[in-house]
């Protein structure tokens, strides 16, 4: 039976671009793209708040194979959260996915594992994908305790979600201690954490959701290390970030994931 999984590439341009310079950085990956790529390789990009709508509209109007996505919303649909993103704000506005409990919003703003899930379920209930991350810090993974650490962030993930609903959705493996330090883990460590987590989410639903839920890596992706990376049997596709705000090296890794 043919793995129904794509590959999935997504570039979390974090708090960088302008929507000037997101125009651009759209415009000149499409144009880099050869359109046969997106036959096995999808493609998101998760502008800053201020430029999606920007994005959406090139997007559309060029009629671009990219998937719109958010780097970050709140998990509740409106109030007196001054700042904060509605995830109803970003269903109107096409937002395909959003990434959600990135080890900085855990690390840097103090998101926990109930504030995470509740923005997958958020996130869900207005038909767009979340983009779990987990992952483990330097020291947890020096103490032996990476898998325990991951797939206790995967279990409160998905607290309350329905096997059809996590079937459809994406857990990215971002490990905290390779987050903008140049440091990515081997193909191997990469493999045998993503085979864990879709080991943990088939013994949580069943095996067609196992097999259906993408799992990317995500730490310092580059175009260097994109071939060896989606070669593994578990790794569905990559969240990259600094790489992905050089139009020219992430189209690099588009292709290479679709090779």
């Amino acid at each position: 039976m043919p793995d129904p999984r794509r590959s999935l590439i997504s570039g979390n341009w974090k708090m960088n671009l302008n929507h000037f310079e997101a125009i651009q950085a759209v415009q000149k990956l499409h144009w880099l793209l050869p359109k046969d790529v997106y036959d096995s390789v999808d493609v998101s990009v998760h502008a800053p708040f201020t430029d999606i709508r920007s994005v959406q509209t090139i997007i559309q109007g060029d009629s671009m194979e990219f998937l719109l996505g958010a780097q970050h919303c709140h998990q509740d649909d409106s109030g007196a959260f001054t700042g904060e993103v509605s995830p109803a704000f970003l269903a109107k506005l096409d937002v395909k996915m959003v990434i959600v409990g990135h080890s900085e919003r855990r690390m840097v703003f103090g998101e926990d594992d109930a504030v995470v899930n509740a923005k997958v379920r958020s996130i869900l209930k207005h038909s767009m994908t979340p983009i779990l991350c987990v992952g483990e810090t330097l020291a947890e993974r020096e103490a032996g305790e990476t898998e325990i650490r991951v797939l206790s962030q995967v279990s409160a993930g998905l607290e309350g979600v329905k096997a059809e609903q996590a079937a459809s959705m994406v857990i990215a493996y971002e490990p905290v201690w390779a987050i903008g330090t140049g440091r990515t883990a081997t193909a191997a460590d990469a493999q045998a954490v993503c085979s864990a987590i879709r080991s943990a989410v088939t013994a949580r639903f069943d095996a067609a959701t196992g097999s259906s839920i993408r799992i990317q890596y995500g730490g310092s992706v580059k175009a260097g290390t994109t071939e060896e990376l989606m070669a593994c049997a578990d790794v569905d596709g990559a969240l990259v970030g600094g790489a992905s705000l050089d139009p020219d090296e992430f189209a690099q890794i588009v292709r290479l994931a679709a090779s």
